[in-house]
């Protein structure tokens, strides 16, 4: 009996969603998919990394400008403030996870996407929100997932097929368009192909995992 309802909230369920559930359903998703990351004027607060910001610089002690973790950091203290410089997006991301679940835009994520998600990577589409902010941001990722799986919106099997989408190439988006600027100049195929490239095997890892459970668990994969 527990088991059953610890699944329930999973399961595709016929939803009574209301408008402002769709409403708030897509205002986050462009919110997190970084769409807006490019745009000028008012538009640009409608973006998650925009409305994150960045530390100020201080001076290092080599006379270069760097933020508040320093340079050259070891051990413990470098750690906590690697830590801390973490808490802002997890806080901001969650802050806004939050008016979402208010408005009932995680149902509405429910109701629309498990038909996708779940024979595609064998989740819920309570998560689709949590994936698209983990292609930006892994640790409002790994944050939307912790809480998913403490108000049992996910099982512990679904969070390990999830959890292994998410490592593989984590904050994708943002990490390609940052990092792999530098060999863009250098590519002999579209730019969009190597990220196609990255998504497939995101979704292949995915369910591998998938199949590992399915095959090596002793409890049935719901």
């Amino acid at each position: 009996m527990e088991e059953n309802k610890q699944h329930s909230p999973t399961e595709p369920t016929k939803l009574t969603v209301p408008w402002y559930g769709f409403v708030s359903l897509i205002f986050a998703i462009l919110f997190f998919s970084g769409i807006f990351n490019n745009v000028s004027g008012g538009l640009k607060a409608l973006d998650f990394s925009a409305l994150l910001g960045k530390f100020g610089s201080v001076q290092g002690t080599n006379g270069a400008a760097t933020i508040f973790t320093g340079q050259a950091g070891l051990g413990a203290r470098d750690g906590f403030l690697f830590a801390l410089s973490l808490a802002p997006s997890v806080m901001l991301a969650l802050g806004v996870v939050e008016v979402v679940t208010n408005l009932q835009g995680l149902k509405a994520a429910q109701k629309l996407l498990t038909p996708i998600l779940r024979p595609l990577l064998g989740i819920p589409g309570i998560t689709g929100l949590a994936l698209i902010s983990s292609l930006q941001s892994t640790d409002a990722g790994a944050g939307m997932t912790k809480s998913l799986r403490e108000e049992n919106q996910m099982t512990d099997k679904e969070r390990l097929i999830f959890c292994q989408f998410q490592f593989s190439a984590g904050g994708t988006i943002t990490n390609y368009l940052a990092t792999g600027s530098a060999l863009f100049a250098s590519l002999t195929v579209p730019i969009i192909l190597p990220l196609i490239v990255l998504f497939a095997f995101k979704i292949f890892g995915a369910n591998l995992m998938r199949l590992y459970l399915k095959r090596f668990s002793e409890e049935e994969v719901k």
